[in-house]
């Protein structure tokens, strides 16, 4: 790599490295794993950055991040539990002033990760059914159904807790 092109990856990451860390994190809902997919989509995106270059680089970067993500939920370590010989009381308050992004986590990780990766894309990134379909490798049709079931879900997990918090007044 050139440098000018080292400098032109440098500037890229520093400028979109946080997007594509929330990103990361309301997709699998974990700072740690999120982390470990920015990291890993980073150094795919190092290697081919010439060629990234002559695509549309953010599509090119967003295409890479949702597969280190889905091949991250395919290993065996994603979804072994740790114990752990004394547990905290109570788990960890969520950090103040993350714009939401707890609560927004919270409510997607109770999708399947392809509607979640897709609401994630439509809503969050603001992309296009057209975009949106180009990143995940899918068709248009199923960007829609995936938006519209995973909606439905978060529509009844919602009515549920409203439900829920007038049973116990």
């Amino acid at each position: 790599m050139t440098p000018e092109s080292e400098r032109e990856f440098r500037d890229y990451v520093e400028n979109h490295r946080a997007a594509l860390l929330r990103t990361a994190y309301l997709t699998c809902g974990d700072w740690h794993h999120a982390e470990d997919a920015v990291q890993t989509a980073l150094v795919k995106l190092y290697g081919a950055w010439n060629r990234a270059r002559r695509e549309t680089v953010d599509a090119y970067t967003r295409r890479i991040l949702a597969n280190a993500i889905i091949d991250q939920t395919r290993r065996g370590w994603f979804r072994r539990e740790n114990a752990y010989a004394d547990p905290p009381d109570r788990p960890a308050e969520p950090a103040r002033g993350d714009g939401g992004q707890a609560e927004a986590a919270a409510l997607l990780a109770r999708l399947p990760l392809k509607q979640r990766g897709t609401l994630v894309l439509r809503f969050w990134e603001d992309r296009s059914v057209e975009e949106t379909a180009r990143i995940l490798r899918c068709s248009a049709g199923t960007v829609k159904s995936n938006t519209s079931r995973g909606l439905k879900t978060l529509r009844d997990h919602y009515a549920a807790s409203i439900l829920a918090d007038q049973g116990s007044r």
